[in-house]
């Protein structure tokens, strides 16, 4: 946030932030762009129980590289959850 600019409270994020998702906002004339959190934890929650139930089948099977790759894919979908539930935590709509 630059010096300028007034310090954001909870109900400019339950407004939403216009064009905050979208860098060209202004250029056209598109409306601002709305964040689906709830979409997105959703499906960071299937991603995180997929992964992890493919890393234990992969590794079961003896198929090592296979259960690293989804762990290691479960973790960046635990790290989307996990930044998903903070930006509904601040108040931001979606």
């Amino acid at each position: 946030m630059a010096a300028d600019e007034p310090r954001r409270d909870r109900s400019d994020y339950e407004r939403g932030l216009p064009g905050y998702h979208d860098p060209t906002s202004g250029m056209g004339g598109a409306a601002p762009a709305r964040s689906a959190l709830t979409l997105r934890a959703v499906l960071a929650v299937f991603g995180l129980v997929f992964a992890g139930g493919a890393a234990w089948l992969g590794f079961a099977a003896g198929l090592p590289v296979l259960g690293w790759v989804m762990v290691v894919v479960a973790v960046i979908a635990l790290g989307d959850l996990a930044v998903v539930l903070y930006r509904k935590r601040r108040g931001e709509p979606g």
